[in-house]
């Protein structure tokens, strides 16, 4: 397999191996003692312990830090925060899935500012009111194919008193340099495959068919959605085609540098019950996906069949790409139903869907939504009557 450096939309080292080349990240960027973010999972992992030998043996002290969880909370962050300075790190590298990712980068930025993190939200220009000079550089390393994190200029961090999923945003959370290893995925087991290489798609999927003008991300997001109908299912069948991961790895990526045009309801319905039921974030787009889809049908008709034609399926409607992505769903083991996941007693619809209309990508469905709107989805998706 090549190697291969690319330069948008920032650096981007890619190919088997490219984790041997993380001493040489840390020494383009400066950095002598970086914080090595990951999830407790991970910690005591192989791909862990051989990235810090690599970064031992090339002279450069590293400090781990892994208090992250599954849907990373404020104190994880404020907790390597501490870590950071405690050692007298001067960057980070973000290493894991989307996690570990977005804790990092948080760190990272965090470090260097004195207002609480949730002042950062991306609502209007909050972001303003950071200090750019403070934010600390930072390499990812991305060890699922899903999140894209690591071209994402944005970490997803749970308010633990709200319980709400905040979006923090700052265009310098795009990290300096990204190494996409395939060897550090194939590890994966094939459920998370299948939700990650999901989530993906729904990054590709709704930055396609978000209103406005962006033809470059429409054109990435496109490639985004081939690679993952030729790739996915065989990654999650044969997880050590190092070929499936790269494209794999590739896809998500290309989906976190087109969301920059806008998400939806695919993730505005997701984000609460992340935050709340503690579902899997790629599990719950991949669930929402085509109760959202037929409910913004009649806007987004023509995109989709533009989908078709691209992807050369059998024939080119709206109804053919329904039907595959709920036979993608069926053959990946994706439950139909909200229902399947999340008890009815632990269903609180009217928070949900008040937390749904406020979350920040709802302002780029294609479709404008009310709060009744997002209760007929919930209630569609635990019914599993598609509209």
């Amino acid at each position: 397999m090549q190697k291969y450096n690319w330069n948008y939309p920032t650096t981007i080292w890619i190919g088997e191996n490219r984790i041997k080349d993380l001493a040489l990240a840390c020494k383009e960027l400066g950095v002598s003692k970086p914080l090595l973010v990951t999830d407790n999972g991970l910690a005591k992992s192989k791909i862990i312990l051989n990235a810090i030998n690599i970064l031992k043996e090339n002279k450069c002290s590293v400090e781990l830090f892994s208090k992250v969880i599954g849907n990373p909370t404020g104190t994880n962050v404020d907790e390597g925060v501490k870590c950071y300075k405690k050692n007298n790190c001067d960057g980070v590298i973000a290493f894991g899935g989307g996690s570990g990712l977005d804790v990092g980068k948080a760190i990272a930025f965090m470090s260097g500012q004195n207002l609480p993190i949730w002042e950062f939200e991306d609502v209007g220009n909050n972001w303003v009111k950071a200090n750019s000079d403070k934010i600390a550089p930072i390499i990812a390393v991305p060890t699922t194919a899903g999140t894209g994190s690591e071209t994402g200029r944005a970490s997803v961090i749970l308010n633990e008193e709200t319980k709400v999923k905040n979006i923090i945003f700052h265009p310098k959370f795009l990290p300096s340099i990204v190494i996409l290893d395939p060897v550090l995925t194939v590890g994966l087991p094939a459920n998370i495959t299948a939700s990650t290489g999901m989530d993906a798609l729904a990054h590709n999927l709704e930055a396609y068919c978000a209103p406005g003008f962006h033809p470059m991300a429409d054109g990435i997001s496109l490639e985004g959605i081939r690679l993952i109908n030729k790739w996915l299912l065989e990654a999650v069948n044969n997880g050590s085609n190092l070929e499936a991961r790269m494209n794999m790895l590739t896809a998500a990526t290309m989906g976190s540098t087109a969301f920059q045009k806008g998400l939806g309801a695919i993730h505005s319905l997701s984000h609460p019950v992340n935050a709340l039921n503690n579902i899997h974030h790629g599990l719950s787009n991949a669930i929402f996906m085509p109760y959202v889809l037929t409910f913004n049908r009649d806007v987004i008709e023509k995109k989709i069949i533009r989908i078709c034609d691209y992807l050369e399926l059998r024939n080119s409607s709206f109804d053919e790409f329904i039907k595959w992505v709920l036979d993608l769903r069926k053959k990946l083991d994706i439950p139909h139903k909200l229902s399947e996941v999340i008890k009815l007693e632990d269903f609180n619809i009217d928070r949900l869907s008040k937390m749904a209309l406020d979350d920040p990508s709802t302002i780029s469905n294609p479709k404008k939504l009310s709060i009744d709107d997002m209760k007929i989805l919930y209630e569609h998706s635990m019914s599993g009557k598609l509209f």
